[in-house]
């Protein structure tokens, strides 16, 4: 069944671009110029998603929201909101996006796929009777969403989560809930709200819910929602200062005498300070202070700044760094799932399949070069040696994710000889990489035979690579006028001679075709 976007927004040239956008994606549109008439819609027949600017006529975005979720029938709305929200209004679920109100309409729409496919992985862990045992991937189902649901559906038990840190050490947590109330958690040694906010930033990881009488004191009382709220600005504050906040690995000391620390501070402040004469390492004083683990590192930082601590930072990973590895550790782990997912439980994982499909060798030739500057990057037979030929099927070589797995490009050619290949090899495939290069109209007719059959294959993902030589650069129009079965959503513009190193430019590109 196809799920529904409620575009509500009085710019109508905006609008439309939306719903345009949406309908390539086979979303299911409506559209209200004001929040009054797009209530009205909602309620009549609920959508999956609504696109909605804050300052909404009538009723503003927020304001939607919170009507749209005070009803049980319409509690599980999502939301993508365009815009600033201005003082005054309402705060934003958190489950929804904030967007900039000129964001392109194809982003916008990948926006709202992003989210369709959270509402899907719920879908499959619904338990059909009250005591059925859950269990799944967070790469697939955020803990938010997940605790939502829960709580829509009045579930008592407990939900245990395990994962793997970056450095490979396991973690476990568990939240226990009462008719879908939040009312304890606990992360190792650390319990309470502080540990529901630390569990609330894993993005990867197993959960299992089991069904059960909850037999645990109450130490967590606040609404749900007010939780995820405050979690979820926890982790953005965290996510937009990271790099600046000590690292957890770092030691720390005090720089003042006992008898020179002030009386008169911040109960944080006192705690943070009183456990600094106990503990030398930053990750101890986290995780032994009460308070949230985000703002521990705010006072550490703001105590630094003031030159009453030391914080010795050693060596960071290279994550932290800005190295060239192309992955982080979560997108590594959310492939390792993707393979795995259906496999029989013990077998071996391979590493992934993308399909590279080129408009003519140039463009082959040009992508090759970008891949040859990447460190770890092995490419393989003619490729390696640039004397491949436009026919070839044949591996182009491995892009290293993690020190077990890669992805194999593999060159399908696009004549119409090679017809019978495409679905083939297609099946299975993490994605298909459309190379295109020259004059679009050119690029568009060489790929689109391959292109219509490899649409009919279920479940394949196609993105564009338009590669712009020095001068070049494609116009909105020209690219909508001659590659009309293309999704702005999966279009990268590449150009070759930017100055930027090839790391940067194929990382953003690789990283949304990972899962």
């Amino acid at each position: 069944m196809a799920r529904t976007v409620l575009i509500a927004d009085a710019d109508a040239e905006r609008a439309k671009r939306t719903e345009e956008a949406c309908a390539r994606l086979a979303f299911e549109t409506r559209s209200a110029s004001h929040g009054a008439a797009a209530l009205e819609m909602a309620l009549a027949e609920m959508p999956d998603v609504v696109v909605a600017p804050f300052d909404l006529p009538l009723i503003d975005g927020a304001k939607l929201a919170d009507i749209l979720r005070a009803n049980p029938r319409t509690q599980a709305v999502r939301f993508v909101f365009l815009g600033r929200r201005a003082a005054g209004l309402g705060e934003p679920g958190p489950g929804d996006e904030i967007v900039p109100a000129d964001l392109e309409a194809g982003e916008v729409a990948r926006r709202v796929e992003g989210l369709v496919s959270r509402l899907a992985g719920l879908d499959e862990v619904v338990p059909v009777e009250d005591d059925a045992e859950v269990e799944g991937k967070l790469s697939k189902i955020g803990l938010a969403d997940l605790l939502q649901l829960f709580n829509q559906n009045g579930k008592t038990g407990s939900l245990e989560l395990s994962r793997r840190d970056p450095s490979g050490r396991g973690e476990t947590g568990v939240i226990h809930l009462d008719q879908g109330n939040i009312v304890q958690a606990g992360a190792g040694h650390v319990v309470g709200e502080k540990a529901l906010f630390r569990l609330l930033a894993w993005n990867d990881g197993a959960f299992a819910f089991t069904p059960r009488r909850i037999d645990v004191v109450p130490a967590i009382q606040k609404p749900l929602r007010a939780l995820l709220m405050e979690g979820m600005r926890q982790l953005d504050e965290a996510n937009r200062v990271d790099g600046s906040l000590p690292p957890l690995d770092a030691h720390v000391a005090l720089r003042l005498k006992s008898a020179d620390l002030p009386n008169m501070v911040h109960p944080l402040t006192q705690e943070v300070l009183l456990l600094l004469e106990i503990y030398s390492r930053v990750q101890e004083v986290v995780d032994r202070c009460s308070f949230p683990d985000y703002q521990v590192l705010r006072t550490l930082q703001a105590l630094e700044e003031r030159g009453m601590v030391e914080v010795r930072r050693g060596p960071q990973p290279a994550s932290r760094r800005g190295g060239r590895g192309l992955f982080a550790p979560a997108q590594a782990r959310r492939l390792r799932d993707w393979l795995e997912a259906g496999r029989p439980r013990g077998t071996p994982v391979r590493d992934a399949k993308l399909l590279l499909l080129s408009a003519g060798p140039g463009a082959t030739a040009d992508f090759v070069r970008l891949l040859r500057g990447l460190e770890g990057v092995r490419l393989e037979g003619a490729f390696a040696g640039g004397t491949f030929a436009a026919d070839d099927l044949a591996s182009v070589g491995r892009v290293p994710v993690d020190a077990e797995l890669g992805i194999q490009l593999i060159h399908v050619p696009v004549s119409g000889a090679n017809a019978p290949i495409w679905p083939l090899a297609a099946h299975g495939a993490l994605g298909a990489l459309i190379l295109l290069e020259g004059p679009v109209a050119d690029a568009s007719a060489a790929v689109a035979a391959p292109l219509e059959l490899l649409r009919s294959v279920p479940r394949t993902r196609i993105f564009h690579v338009m590669l712009l030589r020095k001068g070049e650069r494609a116009l909105p129009d020209e690219l909508r006028d001659n590659l009309s079965l293309i999704d702005e959503a999966s279009l990268f513009l590449v150009p070759l001679e930017s100055g930027k190193e090839p790391s940067e430019i194929l990382r953003s590109l690789l990283a949304r075709v990972m899962p």
